[in-house]
């Protein structure tokens, strides 16, 4: 089983409403502490927080943040020099977490070692693009 992408809400605040609703969200948390278990991680930099409940584990955690980069590597331009390499990895580890407490099929295998092609491609067209790159910058000097 595959934890799918999860139910985001958009809301719009400031800096400092953000800090607000972290508060609170923190003393609403103190609340249940002793009636659930709960565990939350924040990133205040970045206005990021996460809630985790007890029926999560590591397998499920470790999923959510694949689906967090596949969200990156669909919505980023194919023409970008990484996105092969970053997409292929991600399939990779996708495909090994979904399978992680059971035998990952030969059909599985297949698409993993094709996956694992791919990147040896896309990490070559990588070193030619910085080559290029670096080839460029000599002759712009």
């Amino acid at each position: 089983m595959y934890v799918s992408r999860a139910q985001t809400i958009d809301v719009k605040m400031s800096e400092s409403d953000f800090k607000s609703f972290y508060n609170d969200l923190v003393k609403l948390i103190e609340k249940y502490e002793n009636k659930t278990n709960l565990k939350l991680e924040q990133n205040l930099d970045f206005d990021v927080v996460k809630i985790f409940g007890e029926k999560v584990n590591s397998i499920t955690r470790a999923q959510m943040g694949i689906d967090d980069a596949i969200e990156l590597a669909y919505t980023t331009a194919e023409h970008h020099p990484y996105w092969g390499i970053l997409y292929n990895c991600l399939d990779i580890s996708k495909t090994v977490l979904e399978n992680w407490n059971s035998t990952i099929s030969n059909e599985d295998l297949d698409d993993i070692k094709w996956h694992l092609k791919e990147i040896e491609n896309n990490c070559v067209n990588v070193e030619n693009h910085a080559k290029e790159n670096n080839s460029s910058k000599v002759r712009d000097k």
